[in-house]
C-alpha cells in the first residue's frame, strides 16, 4: 500500500509540473503572412530593391485608388523601387473573421474599378481609364486591374496595375507603376506576381 501511495504522489508531482511548464511557457505568436520579396516583382531593365515591412498603411492614406479603404489596425505593407522610377507597394490586412474580409475586398474592388472615373472628376483635363483583367484562381482568388492615365496639358502618361486576393481571413492588395501606356505594363508578370503574392501569405 505504501508503494501504492508513493507511485500516485509521484505521478501528481509530475503532473504537476508538467501544468507548470505550459503555464510558464510563452504563448506562441500567431503567424505573420509573408510578404513578395524584391525579385518577385514583375521583371524590370534595373534591379528591384524592397523596403523593410512596416505596420499600418502607406502615407496619404494607403495606395492609389483604395485611399482610407484600408484600415491600419492588423495592416502592414512593403514598398518596392527601381532605379527607372518603376514602383509597387504590397499592403496586407488580417480581418477580424472571414466575412470582414470578404466585406474588405469588395470594397477595395469597387475602389479601383472605379478609380479612372473618380480621379478625372478630381482633376479636370485628366484621362483616365480604368480597366477589369480577371480573376486568378489562387486560394480564394485574387482580381486583376489597370489604371491608364495621361495629362495633356503636362504631357505625362502612366500605366499602373492593381491586384486585390484574399487566403481566408487576409487581404493583400498588390499595385505596380511607372510611366507609360498600357502596352507597357507587364500585365502576365504581374498576374504571376499576384499569385505568388497570395500563396506567399502563409
Amino acid at each position: 500500500m505504501t508503494e501504492f501511495r508513493t507511485a500516485l504522489a509521484a505521478t501528481a508531482t509530475a503532473a504537476a509540473l508538467g501544468l507548470a511548464a505550459l503555464a510558464a511557457a510563452p504563448a506562441q505568436a500567431a503567424a505573420q503572412p509573408a510578404f513578395l520579396a524584391a525579385s518577385q516583382m514583375p521583371p524590370s531593365s534595373t534591379p528591384w530593391t524592397a523596403t523593410p515591412v512596416f505596420s499600418g498603411v502607406p502615407e496619404n492614406g494607403g495606395v492609389l485608388c483604395a485611399e482610407y479603404k484600408i484600415p491600419a489596425q492588423n495592416t502592414r505593407y512593403r514598398e518596392f523601387s527601381t532605379e527607372l522610377d518603376t514602383n509597387g507597394v504590397q499592403v496586407t490586412t488580417v480581418a477580424r473573421t472571414e466575412a470582414d474580409a470578404v466585406k474588405l475586398v469588395d470594397t477595395l474592388r469597387k475602389s479601383i474599378a472605379g478609380c479612372g472615373t473618380r480621379l478625372e472628376q478630381q482633376n479636370p483635363g485628366l484621362e483616365a481609364v480604368s480597366a477589369y483583367h480577371g480573376k486568378l484562381a489562387v486560394e480564394e482568388g485574387a482580381w486583376v486591374y489597370s489604371l491608364d492615365t495621361a495629362d495633356p496639358q503636362v504631357g505625362n502618361t502612366d500605366i499602373h496595375l492593381f491586384s486585390v486576393g484574399r487566403d481566408g481571413r487576409t487581404v493583400t492588395l498588390v499595385r505596380w507603376g511607372q510611366m507609360g501606356d498600357f502596352e507597357d505594363a507587364p500585365l502576365t508578370a504581374f498576374r504571376t506576381t499576384t499569385k505568388t503574392a497570395v500563396n506567399k501569405l502563409y
